[in-house]
């Protein structure tokens, strides 16, 4: 189970970054948490790299927590608005120094409304 966790973060985190093609430049390491029935399972994600290793992340920047169960349906089928939505309505959470989640948080909205004006184009 952790091997197909492992390879569920990497392939997130790398769908992901080709969706907002601005953070594929950002060295981050991100400590992630998901918690299924009766156990916890913590993970490290090390960016750009998509190193993932079982395990605490104690030199993590970000820690984000969230139901396993969750996270398997976003990590196969989300998109970047579903990222959002589960983050803005709490079935996950994100926490470290506020640059870091404010700068995060940013840049995925710049891609968003640029994505918008995309197709709007196309159907002018």
């Amino acid at each position: 189970m952790a091997e197909d966790a492992k390879t569920l973060i990497e392939q997130a985190a790398r769908r992901f970054v080709e969706e907002v093609p601005a953070l594929a430049s950002i060295n981050l390491i991100v400590g992630i948490e998901l918690h299924g029935r009766g156990d916890t399972q913590h993970f490290r994600l090390q960016c750009p790299q998509f190193e993932v290793t079982k395990g605490l992340a104690t030199d993590s920047r970000i820690d984000v927590e969230m139901r396993r169960e969750q996270f398997n349906v976003l990590a196969k089928e989300a998109k970047i608005p579903d990222w959002v939505e589960a983050f803005t309505y709490g079935m996950a959470k994100a926490s470290g120094p506020s640059q870091y989640l404010r700068l995060i948080a940013s840049v995925v909205e710049k891609q968003r409304e640029r994505e918008q004006l995309k197709t709007a184009r196309k159907r002018a």
